[in-house]
């Protein structure tokens, strides 16, 4: 196995979850980007002329119910730019931390720059470096591998991916 090149597999796998996310979020609807299901759920709220998504420092457990904004931020926000930078270059998004966009279409076209930059910048770490250490900006995990990494947002395209799915589907059933 160590012969074998680990890279194209792994783009291969977050290519297809990514891919099943795009086609699933073309021709989201305003209504349906912040529609909340539920009371109490985890949204974008204006703060200032800011948007932010709410955030606990505190995972609540169970984690709350949230929109697809909050989602779509998750995704590109907290998952695939602040995996990449600033180890991997600079931030990609126009947006940090809690900000994020109102309206779909600018969330969406940031969550694609967000997906294409993530993967760029790990083809560019090549084989070799996908077995590199995350390093110590990543505390407990600056012992893992890039390669992890890269399972791990896997994981997270594919998992919140469906649960946009899923809430694009009830709203169209609601």
């Amino acid at each position: 196995m160590a012969d074998r090149e680990i890279l194209p597999l792994l783009l291969t796998g977050t290519d297809d979850a990514w891919n099943r996310l795009r086609e699933r979020a073309a021709g989201m609807s305003q209504d349906e980007y912040l529609w909340e299901p539920v009371a109490d759920v985890w949204t974008l709220r204006r703060e200032g002329d800011v948007w932010l998504a709410e955030r606990d420092a505190d995972e609540p457990d169970p984690a709350p119910v949230t929109t697809i904004a909050w989602r779509v931020w998750h995704i590109a926000s907290e998952c695939l730019a602040s995996y990449i930078a600033p180890a991997l270059g600079p931030w990609p998004l126009s947006v940090q931390g809690r900000e994020w966009h109102h309206d779909v279409e600018p969330a969406l076209d940031e969550l694609a720059h967000a997906y294409v930059a993530f993967r760029e910048r790990i083809v560019a770490l090549g084989a070799d470096g996908l077995w590199s250490p995350l390093g110590p900006a990543w505390g407990e995990w600056a012992d893992s591998t890039w390669a992890a990494l890269v399972v791990h947002a896997q994981d997270e395209l594919a998992h919140h991916g469906a649960e946009i799915a899923l809430l694009r589907d009830l709203y169209r059933q609601r």
